[in-house]
């Protein structure tokens, strides 16, 4: 089997009996390594005692005097989230249900850097043994925000760190500077002719993906989307890319980001979409399930839409969570 997104640390968790990963010390300092968390030549001594004493023993309790003692503010607000999460992630049986927790008790605060972490962590063992691109670079919209540019009329993703990283650097071409181009047509698309190369760099997360003219492109997210549910949900689902919802008794509907959410709310209370916002939408699923003994009777033998947009920047900020959350699931049927 091919390796891919090794920085996700799948390989640093255990492995329960469910299929679930299991938090281990080795991913809680993988944490505790990130540079977010590491303390700066500034920090003062109660902070690096602090780390030094959680590398030690990365489950060791920490008491409300140790943070107090920090001089920065940011850093006693830094460390109280990660120990919050940290408690969270080892007092559950696995990765994947502190992920559900998390969602079904409302984030409570919890930094979206957190949750894309999370997100990575637990796609990349949905996808286990996965051997398609396609889904594998559209997975990367669940934990990597994107930068959309239109080339030929045609949506490109590209990782907007990548992007901004060009953007502010050398590694922009002085050519594509001077034109005014997108720094996204200076990286390689995944086609059927690149596809080869992406193990080499699925970690590197350079790859643009044609979202609006290339069809394995939206079937890949599909892929990727049913193995979420599948894997965190217990939810069996086929998702279909589908040009527009021409469905006069729809009932129900799942925005994947924050945009896409409002533009759903808009057409449910049948308000006109103007130009600007259908320009917005990137792409629309169908989704209908095989078995729908656990979905809502409300829904149950109707389809769920799902709407994907970008927002007035041209940024894509995808939320695996909303999966979560507004899967139509009946009280009570919930996976654990």
């Amino acid at each position: 089997m091919t390796e891919f997104w090794v920085s996700s640390g799948h390989h640093l968790a255990g492995r329960t009996e469910g299929g679930g990963l299991a938090v281990t010390d080795e991913l809680i300092l993988a944490y505790l390594a990130r540079p977010e968390l590491v303390p700066p030549e500034e920090a003062c001594m109660a902070e690096r005692a602090l780390h030094r004493s959680l590398v030690r023993a990365p489950r060791r309790a920490v008491s409300p005097g140790e943070i107090a003692a920090m001089a920065d503010a940011d850093a006693r607000e830094n460390w109280t989230m990660m120990l919050a999460f940290r408690d969270r992630l080892t007092a559950a049986r696995s990765v994947e249900a502190a992920y559900l927790d998390l969602v079904r008790s409302g984030l409570n605060g919890t930094p979206p850097i957190f949750l894309n972490q999370l997100a990575h962590l637990i796609l990349r063992n949905a996808l286990d043994g996965c051997d398609d691109p396609y889904t594998l670079r559209a997975g990367e919209l669940f934990f990597r925000p994107q930068r959309v540019s239109f080339v030929d009329g045609a949506a490109l993703l590209a990782d907007a760190e990548v992007i901004e990283a060009r953007e502010t650097g050398a590694a922009q071409s002085p050519l594509v500077a001077m034109l005014g181009k997108e720094p996204a047509n200076e990286l390689d698309v995944l086609t059927d002719e690149t596809a080869w190369t992406y193990w080499s760099r699925s970690d590197a997360f350079t790859m643009a993906l044609n979202l609006g003219s290339n069809p394995k492109s939206r079937q890949g997210l599909a892929r990727a989307i049913e193995a979420w549910l599948r894997h965190l949900m217990s939810v069996e689902a086929t998702i279909e890319p589908i040009e527009a919802i021409e469905d006069p008794d729809w009932r129900w509907f799942i925005g994947l980001d924050a945009q896409a959410t409002r533009i759903g709310n808009a057409l449910w209370n049948n308000e006109e979409l103007d130009d600007r916002g259908r320009e917005r939408i990137l792409a629309l699923f169908r989704m209908t399930f095989p078995d729908d003994s656990r979905i809502d009777p409300r829904v149950a033998g109707r389809p769920v839409y799902l709407l994907m947009a970008m927002d007035s920047d041209k940024r894509l900020s995808f939320k695996p969570q909303n999966l979560v959350a507004g899967l139509p699931i009946a009280a009570g049927s919930e996976a654990a």
